[in-house]
């Protein structure tokens, strides 16, 4: 077993003067989380490209002037795309390519979370990182190569989705190991904005280098995520306590109620006497099904199953319906629609931060999830139909549409995992923080998965079906979080917690 000065990132043997009492928890919380934001920004801008160079490589299309809805059954042929993704059959070719990334991807993830739990995350992080950015640059480097083999952009995407599967166990591990419970839906939405902030520079950066060929668009957001993972390598620290403080919230973390779930645990006394009866240390790796038998794991990863399939929906193939949609009448090129994709992932980043505050202020995670999943339906039919109106409402609805559809994904995906993770039931062991997150990041992913490889398919049958689809996996998500949001709101109203919240908003 390593020694905490093995395992201590480069910088503190170089500057000694960085460890504490020089400097505060408070320091290395905000740098932990910059360090831990920027890096997982780097892996999600190195995964828009696909969705970028998608009019590039398919069958290049123009509306029909008579059209009154964007319809790929109506869209004529006027060019030759790349191949082996510029058939008839382009867009199932291009589904199945996020099909192949993101199923191994969400494969990945079970196992990247239980080997976070047993080795240093910080070296497994870099790993992940290096290994992403060289399998990204790879497979831009088709394009000089002229490779018009299915096989081969196949078979790097397999690989890209296994490194890129490391990161988020990774990072949510690290934040949850310096945070305690109190405002973590704050700071998690805060901090989980960092997928936003990714799909954004990616879509930016992919988008600006088009022109020069589209292998341009994978290569630079490949470099990056390399030299974030050097940033990864030479400063992060995984434990407070691997440089002398106390780990956040310890005190009171065994004695603290998640959300609610305190209520679901006795309703489950059952399930919880078996993992009750195993002596879990605060520093053991949980096992992988007794993670899944945790109260509230199951319902969340389900409900992460179908937002996620919406949300990577969005991520993969939203510029494409951009550039296939006509906005005021005017048709967008591939590089202005790649960018002003980027509204979404804005908005995306003020529904982290709002259901983040929200769900700390009512303390109730699977309430405001709902809420947001339900919103999130009238606000798709709105920019389905009137979207294409004027630019100006377009850009409104789909800054809501971001808002309302990222909100839950990314609580599920961050205070949710960390609060399933160190929950009583298991003694406050945070080495479960790993497991928890990526069960429910790898569940969510098989979602992510379905969705795009679905929309290559449907929207062959036009976009009214693709906005059918996503809406029905909104209301089935939802479904999954009845019982949950029964339990807190039964707890809040118990506890008069409700009441106090609404005295103190007054």
């Amino acid at each position: 077993m390593q020694s905490k000065t093995q395992n201590l990132a480069p910088v503190f043997t170089l500057f000694p003067s960085l460890k504490p009492p020089n400097k505060t928890l408070t320091f290395h919380q905000f740098t932990v989380l910059v360090i831990t934001f920027l890096a997982y920004a780097s892996f999600h801008a190195s995964r828009k490209p696909p969705s970028i160079v998608k009019g590039v490589l398919g069958p290049k299309i123009q509306l029909n002037s008579s059209m009154i809805e964007s319809n790929l059954t109506s869209l004529e042929s006027i060019g030759t795309g790349w191949a082996p993704f510029n058939g008839s059959k382009g867009t199932h070719r291009l589904g199945e390519l996020d099909l192949a990334f993101l199923s191994a991807y969400s494969i990945g993830m079970y196992f990247a979370g239980h080997v976070g739990d047993r080795i240093d995350l910080r070296l497994f992080l870099v790993f992940g990182m290096v290994g992403s950015g060289l399998l990204t640059i790879i497979f831009g480097l088709g394009y000089w190569l002229n490779v018009h083999l299915l096989g081969y952009f196949v078979g790097v995407q397999i690989l890209c989705g296994l490194f890129q599967s490391i990161g988020w166990p990774c990072v949510v591990a690290v934040v949850g190991n310096w945070f305690g419970k109190a405002k973590r839906g704050l700071i998690m939405g805060i901090w989980t904005s960092h997928t936003s902030v990714g799909n954004i520079i990616g879509s930016v950066v992919a988008s600006g280098v088009l022109e020069y060929g589209w292998g341009w668009s994978f290569v630079v957001p490949g470099v990056l995520v390399i030299l974030f993972g050097v940033l990864v390598f030479l400063f992060l620290v995984v434990n407070p306590e691997d440089i002398g403080f106390e780990t956040p919230g310890k005190e009171i973390e065994m004695n603290v109620e998640v959300n609610g779930l305190e209520n679901l645990e006795k309703v489950e006394s059952e399930e919880a006497g078996l993992l009750g009866e195993e002596d879990l240390g605060s520093t053991a790796a949980i096992g992988f099904l007794e993670a899944w038998r945790l109260p509230g794991v199951a319902p969340f990863a389900f409900c992460l199953f179908f937002s996620k399939l919406v949300a990577y929906t969005f991520l993969y193939w939203l510029p494409f319906y951009i550039s296939h949609t006509d906005v005021a009448g005017v048709h967008l090129s591939h590089k202005t629609a790649g960018i002003l994709s980027t509204v979404f992932d804005i908005g995306g980043v003020f529904g982290g931060v709002l259901a983040g505050l929200i769900s700390d202020m009512i303390e109730a995670r699977a309430v405001t999830s709902m809420a947001f999943l339900l919103l999130s339906i009238p606000t798709l039919v709105l920019y389905r139909v009137y979207g294409s109106v004027s630019m100006l409402l377009n850009n409104c609805l789909m800054f809501l549409s971001g808002l309302l559809v990222n909100g839950p994904y990314a609580l599920i995906t961050t205070a949710v995992a960390a609060d399933l993770g160190t929950q009583d039931l298991i003694k406050g062991n945070s080495r479960a923080l790993a497991t928890v997150s990526a069960i429910i990041d790898g569940t969510g992913s098989v979602g992510a998965a379905v969705g795009p490889l679905l929309a290559g398919y449907i929207s062959t049958r036009g976009w009214n079906s693709v906005f059918l689809m996503l809406i029905v996996s909104i209301f089935l998500a939802s479904l999954f979080l009845i019982r949950l949001v029964k339990t807190e709101i039964k707890g809040m109203l118990s506890d008069g917690k409700w009441l106090s919240n609404n005295a103190t908003a007054q």
